[in-house]
């Protein structure tokens, strides 16, 4: 129910923006300095341009719910071919992050949970502080100053690891290398979130009754972490995992653009730079769509987790 008027007012706010934003949209779409008038007028027309701005909304929202998501102004191609090219080298981009900030972000919150302020924990608590304060362009630019310049030049060339994408199609990479500098990047911020999320989480839950309760019972402190304190510290972190999954696969301006990567973030980044308006407003819709999806199931996944959620849905039917 939600997603109606969330779809909604993000596209009265790009209609807005773009009302707002300096720059002839005629112009990019002739793609000359001067055109003659004939032309202007056949253009402005064939664009809806010479209506109100909200009969060219009602325009847009009639092609949306048609599937057309527009046409770019400088590429001459349509918006969902274009992001459906970009979209694959976003996804594996994406995968690879995500499983990044799930196996490091949770096993360092519960690591520092169960030996908290212990050694550990506070080096791995400063570790995730560090992590936080550091821009992600910024930790970009430093890996690859580190893996693709300093120890190649280090070891004369023979260790290296590919510091851009080569700006091609998603088989244009040769190996996974090319993964790794970008996916750890993406993924460095979030994990430090998740370490520090599971930590609380974890830290709270294993201080109630029924963890008491479990050590009394015998059961070992294994298996009170993981198969009673783990499930019920879970929903917190997966929230933020969802959410966080859903950003990178709707694109990662920053870091696609510090590493040169073909997906959609970087697609985005320059349509802004040229005022090339269907491919911002066709990408931040469908932005909209998978964030909203997959918070969608990430609500589903929560009865999965705690069993409490499924047995409040039964007695409230």
């Amino acid at each position: 129910m939600q997603f109606v008027p969330v779809f909604i007012g993000v596209t009265l706010l790009l209609f807005a923006m773009r009302a707002i934003v300096p720059g002839d949209p005629i112009r990019m779409i002739a793609g000359e300095k001067s055109i003659p008038e004939t032309t202007y007028r056949i253009i402005v027309e064939r664009n809806h341009l010479d209506q109100p701005i909200y009969i060219q909304y009602g325009y847009y929202m009639g092609d949306l719910f048609h599937g057309d998501f527009g046409h770019s102004y400088q590429k001459g191609r349509d918006v969902i071919e274009i992001f459906a090219d970009k979209f694959p080298s976003t996804a594996s981009l994406a995968l690879g992050a995500i499983l990044i900030e799930i196996v490091v972000g949770i096993s360092a919150g519960v690591i520092s949970a169960v030996k908290k302020y212990s050694f550990i924990d506070m080096l791995l608590t400063l570790s995730t502080s560090i992590l936080v304060s550091m821009p992600v362009f910024w930790l970009g630019m430093l890996l690859q100053s580190i893996f693709g310049i300093w120890l190649k030049n280090l070891t004369g060339g023979a260790i290296s690891l590919p510091i851009s994408g080569s700006g091609g199609p998603i088989s244009a990479y040769p190996t996974f290398l090319h993964y790794i500098l970008p996916s750890v990047t993406l993924a460095s911020v979030s994990l430090a979130f998740t370490a520090r999320i599971m930590r609380s989480q974890l830290l709270e839950v294993l201080s109630q009754d029924y963890i008491r309760t479990a050590y009394a019972k015998g059961l070992s402190k294994r298996d009170v972490i993981l198969k009673h304190a783990l499930k019920n510290a879970m929903i917190p972190v997966i929230t933020f995992i969802g959410i966080d999954f859903g950003t990178m696969m709707s694109g990662a301006i920053l870091t696609e653009s510090v590493f040169s990567w073909p997906g959609v973030g970087r697609e985005i980044y320059l349509a802004i730079i040229q005022r090339d308006w269907p491919i911002v407003m066709g990408g931040v819709v469908i932005i909209v769509i998978i964030v909203m999806t997959i918070n969608l199931l990430i609500d589903i996944s929560y009865a999965l987790f705690d069993p409490r959620i499924r047995y409040g849905s039964k007695k409230a039917d």
